[in-house]
């Protein structure tokens, strides 16, 4: 697969760590070229600043212990409503009394994050991540997996005389699961020249979700398998591997990408090269194909267009379609190809062909980088997408995903979404759909619990029990110190 041409740009650099719990930044997941920072972005910096000086000394805290508090997340959301407009539910008494945000948040959301991805060590390979405050460091790690052992929260852990560093998932563990309220997760990767090759590939990450499982005592994880159906034979024997040593819960796909030896993606409804995967996939009883659809990856970006998954639903019914990033192009789309030709947004063209299929029921659109990128740029834009695919497809099949670790903790992108509303001038005018509680609860978790057969009802009264849930509860009452690190790409 060819690299990306911006991966060599010298203005490209590894990570960011941000003066505010929402980054102000385009950052990237690999999968395509991040954008400058926007003027609106900088002036949300400025004026999220602003706030912070403000109330901190009101509040007689340093910039960092207010950074600390909830009074970050809601400077950076008042930020955000003073340079974009009113989309955000939040009130400036909320920057000074922490009584007050956490009356606004309500009862707890079920939260299911159908796509996240692990940072290994070849990320951060002189380990600076460790010298950062905020960051989980590897003793630390090693306390806490003694911790979890010696207080007996996981009996299986008794005789385990390993370390939590030794399993190289540190960061992931502490930015997902103790700096966020995601209850369970799908891990997911990058492709490489081969599925053997990706970024985590299957063995690794069906091997992090089965650690994460083992350390709480409970399913806090799933893991992705790998389809490269252009591999023919070869891949299909590869699903049946996958799916009977490794026991992964969905595949995911890459149609614009290809390995090594070809040349340009492949369709899903190419009935010579998708459809033996779809019917193996069948075969192996593991009917969830999450495809990756917008972002510009591999040498011919048009085969990421979602519009082979129309015919593809029709023929395979009972295999469920989650069209990662929701088959938005990314943000470059808005900034130039929509504004300067009037081309209608792949996601847009989508949701029309959905209409012309009323009875199609197996099409999920997932939210990773996609809701990260628009609010933080261009909320307005994230309105329209969420009313346009709410009304295509059904509240009950948008799936929320966040891309972490690439965004660093999902925190972030929960309270934005949580306090995220569609305007009523757009709800007039466009018909859309209001983001009530109830819509919200349905795309932060229900949705995929239906689709995974999770029954959220007892993981909520799990894990606040396992170990997991009892760690991150001695970690929040001592004091919680989020790296606030993005571990993608940004410019600059």
């Amino acid at each position: 697969m060819r690299l990306p041409r911006w991966r060599n740009d010298s203005r490209i650099r590894q990570g960011l760590t941000s003066s505010t719990p929402i980054p102000t930044r385009i950052v990237s997941n690999e999968e395509f070229s991040p954008l400058e920072q926007t003027d609106e972005q900088a002036r949300v910096d400025q004026t999220a600043a602003a706030y912070v000086e403000q109330a901190a000394g009101r509040r007689g805290l340093s910039r960092r212990e207010f950074l600390a508090t909830t009074g970050g997340t809601a400077a950076a959301l008042l930020a955000m409503n003073t340079v974009f407009g009113r989309f955000f539910g939040i009130s400036d008494i909320e920057l000074f009394e922490p009584a007050a945000f956490a009356e606004e948040l309500g009862a707890p959301y079920f939260i299911f994050d159908v796509q996240t991805h692990y940072v290994g060590s070849q990320y951060d390979p002189a380990d600076a991540e460790s010298g950062r405050k905020g960051a989980v460091s590897k003793q630390a790690l090693i306390s806490l997996r003694r911790h979890i052992r010696e207080a007996g929260l996981n009996p299986k852990l008794m005789g385990d005389q390993g370390t939590i560093d030794d399993l190289s998932w540190k960061n992931f563990v502490k930015e997902v699961f103790l700096d966020s309220e995601t209850a369970v997760g799908l891990i997911s990767t990058p492709p490489g020249p081969y599925p053997q090759e990706a970024v985590v590939p299957p063995k690794e990450m069906a091997h992090i979700r089965d650690e994460v499982n083992r350390v709480a005592g409970s399913q806090r994880m799933l893991a992705h398998g790998l389809a490269t159906p252009q591999l023919g034979g070869a891949d299909l024997e590869f699903m049946a591997m996958q799916a009977e040593l490794l026991k992964v819960e969905a595949w995911k796909c890459y149609t614009g990408s290809c390995p090594r030896g070809f040349q340009h993606g492949w369709w899903m409804n190419d009935e010579t090269i998708a459809y033996p995967m779809l019917e193996q996939a069948r075969k192996l009883s593991i009917t969830r194909v999450c495809v990756h659809k917008g972002l510009p990856l591999g040498p011919v970006p048009d085969y990421n267009h979602p519009r082979d998954l129309i015919q593809a639903a029709k023929d395979f019914p009972d295999i469920d379609f989650l069209v990662y990033h929701s088959g938005f192009r990314g943000t470059a789309s808005v900034n130039t190809v929509f504004a300067q030709t009037g081309e209608i947004p792949w996601t847009t063209q989508f949701c029309r062909m959905k209409q012309q299929e009323p009875t199609i029921s197996n099409i999920y659109m997932e939210l990773g980088s996609t809701f990260a990128q628009l609010v933080t740029t261009h909320p307005e834009v994230c309105a329209h997408l969420l009313g346009q695919i709410i009304e295509a497809f059904g509240v009950d099949h948008v799936l929320w995903g966040t891309d972490s670790i690439w965004y660093g903790t999902p925190q972030w992108q929960i309270d934005a979404f949580r306090r995220f509303q569609i305007p009523d001038r757009l709800i007039e005018r466009y018909h859309y759909q209001s983001l009530t509680r109830d819509v919200k609860e349905r795309i932060f978790g229900l949705n995929a619990a239906r689709v995974f057969k999770i029954d959220p009802h007892a993981v909520r009264k799990r894990v606040p029990q396992d170990a997991l849930g009892r760690l991150r509860m001695s970690y929040l009452e001592e004091g919680p110190e989020p790296s606030r690190r993005a571990y993608g790409w940004v410019v600059g």
